[in-house]
């Protein structure tokens, strides 16, 4: 993030957070990693499946510590922050093995600490580290990731540039009737708060409207309009974008000036304080995109998906972390994004989707002119609820995969009960993702993506051992990324 997004003040209290973290750091080595997710991506499930797995012993043949048997023991451990909720693990551990329903989504910034205690492989290491390592995770709404940007924009720019959005594709429908209400407003009239009310409500009937399952658009800032919480109804969420601004300054006690003021009081009292008290303070960063929902919804879901991926880039600073740029200017070195519910397609797929997302990546830093650096792209379930099989058809072998889709799903005109497991063609992804974004570009109207079948599944029934004792929660890939996130710490 840019240092002309912060006051000087920002900048001293976040390095003061930064030299506390790292002389505690100094007795206690620690990382702290940042989840979020985009629309319904799984960072609940996520984060919920990697603790389990390494409280339970999980297989975890590509995470090295552990595979190679240098990991001695894992714990949860109270998180530094007393004043940030936490993360309730065992809650929606519970969900996904007992009930198997999937956990609630967090709406809010939660926190959980897990500590591992290791051997290192080098022996000079051994000399002098105390072979622990507590790894802070920090779960927030990929909603607040979005709003960051928002920092760099004064309140004119933030009006056109989401009123010209929105007059695009099926937004252009959707967002019909707040911009009515947007441009018949007058600005200069004096500051009325039901008309601030009124656009306040039909720009957040907007938002949530494209976020909805049937259209899942990405690119959704303010991020508190979809989630209030606490702040409802406060003048802080008491505004929206307006059309046609005025030539220089608004008038005093004009409309213009009261949402002008309150899209500043947004910005000061919801996006710093979580740029200061948490995003600046994280050392990685995992974001969990859902990519498959994306390019279900068609060519207009999977542009929106890019552009919110460009905005959510931009909100770090990938680099090497030395140890005095670590105390005042605190560095997210590594960022992770991954297309979650691989196990949605077959085997043959995974790579596909992984090369779809890459590609995904690679065009939003190009977009912003970001090198690559820091950044990793992969595709995986952090929760398998299917398994593969073969079934005849017309003689010839079909890739199916096997699963128990959730009350009330429906497949090819069949409801299910949530009890009931059924085989599915998942369809396949293009083996060349430049092919599907030139179709996608082409801007004809008749453009159709590939077709994958999206069931929602409920999670695994697992077995349980001869001491009752669950086995760990089924994944793909789970264990390369824990290697990229914090594997290097245990080396």
């Amino acid at each position: 993030m840019p240092p002309s997004l912060t006051s000087f003040t920002d900048d001293a209290r976040i390095a003061l957070d930064n030299f506390a973290d790292r002389a505690s750091g100094l007795i206690n080595p620690t990382v702290r990693l940042g989840v979020t997710g985009l629309s319904r991506s799984g960072k609940t499930v996520f984060i919920s499946s990697l603790v389990h797995n390494l409280l339970h012993g999980g297989r975890l043949p590509l995470f090295e510590p552990v595979q190679s048997g240098r990991v001695s023991a894992v714990r949860l451990e109270q998180q530094p922050d007393d004043a940030v909720p936490r993360f309730q693990y065992e809650d929606h551990i519970r969900s996904l093995v007992k009930d198997r329903v999937w956990p609630d989504s967090t709406r809010a910034i939660s926190e959980l600490r897990i500590t591992l205690e290791y051997q290192s492989a080098s022996g000079w290491n051994r000399l002098f580290s105390p072979g622990r390592l507590s790894i802070d995770i920090v779960d927030y709404p990929g909603e607040w990731l979005l709003d960051l940007p928002l920092l760099a924009k004064n309140y004119r720019a933030f009006c056109e540039e989401t009123i010209a959005l929105a007059k695009t594709g099926v937004r252009a429908d959707l967002s019909h009737a707040w911009l009515t209400l947007a441009h018949t407003a007058d600005i200069s009239a004096p500051a009325d708060e039901m008309r601030a009310r009124d656009l306040a409500t039909s720009f957040a009937d907007y938002l949530k409207a494209c976020k909805a399952d049937e259209r899942s658009l990405s690119t959704l800032p303010p991020g508190r309009f979809l989630l209030p919480g606490d702040l409802d109804g406060s003048p802080a969420l008491t505004f929206a974008p307006l059309a046609l601004p005025p030539e220089g300054k608004a008038q005093k006690g004009s409309l213009w000036a009261m949402m002008e003021r309150r899209y500043e009081a947004y910005k000061s009292v919801v996006v710093k304080p979580f740029f200061r008290e948490h995003f600046a303070r994280l050392d990685r960063q995992i974001v969990l995109v859902d990519a498959l929902q994306a390019i279900n919804r068609g060519p207009e879901a999977v542009q929106d998906l890019e552009r919110a991926l460009t905005d959510v880039l931009a909100c770090f600073r990938p680099g090497t972390n030395s140890w005095l740029s670590s105390l005042l200017g605190r560095r997210i070195d590594r960022v992770l994004v991954a297309a979650t519910k691989a196990d949605h397609l077959h085997h043959e797929s995974h790579d596909r989707l992984d090369a779809l997302t890459r590609r995904l990546v690679e065009r939003a830093a190009e977009r912003i002119g970001m090198a690559g650096a820091g950044i990793d792209v992969m595709a995986l379930a952090s929760v398998r609820a299917t398994r593969e099989a073969t079934v005849k058809r017309n003689g010839h072998d079909l890739p199916v995969i096997v699963g128990t889709p959730m009350e009330g799903e429906t497949i090819g005109g069949e409801r299910f009960d949530g009890h009931r497991k059924t085989a599915i063609f998942p369809g396949d992804l293009p083996a060349d993702p430049e092919n599907l974004f030139e179709r996608i570009e082409s801007g004809e109207p008749d453009t159709s993506l590939p077709d994958i079948n999206v069931v929602r599944f409920r999670p695994p029934h697992l077995e349980e051992t001869g001491g009752g004792i669950k086995l760990s929660v089924p994944h793909i890939r789970l264990d390369r990324a824990m290697q990229f996130l914090f594997g290097d710490r245990l080396a």
